[in-house]
């Protein structure tokens, strides 16, 4: 299994740009589809965003749809998520994970998790 370690989190205000991303060991990365996740205080995780292992496709959540990208490069085995014009409700503990299912939008689909990084938007 991929072992995945997220970055980039922290403290932004209403309106700024944060780029997370999450480091995979293993020489599997691009056999991998890759999502971003995120679970605020009291509420369940939820789907953000997918690309497929081929970077040929990508998904998002219609709260995110027009602000995030998600990225990967299968070379340095690392995939991003580049969040722009973030609001207070983008305040989160955000994951990334690997799974088989390509564009996967449920977390049972995934196999790997990383520890998660903290995004908080002030108003």
């Amino acid at each position: 299994q991929a072992q995945l370690v997220e970055s980039g989190g922290g403290l932004v205000q209403a309106g700024g740009s944060l780029r997370l991303s999450c480091a995979a060991s293993g020489r599997t990365f691009s056999t991998y589809a890759m999502g971003w996740f995120r679970q605020a205080p009291g509420k369940e995780r939820e789907f953000v965003a997918a690309i497929t292992r081929s970077v040929s496709s990508t998904r998002y959540a219609d709260s995110v749809k027009g602000r995030f990208t998600i990225s990967r490069d299968n070379i340095k085995n690392i995939v991003y998520l580049q969040m722009n014009s973030l609001k207070p409700e983008d305040t989160a503990v955000y994951y990334c994970a690997a799974t088989y299912t390509n564009a996967a939008i449920f977390p049972y689909k995934y196999d790997c998790w990383g520890q998660g990084t903290q995004v908080t938007v002030s108003s």
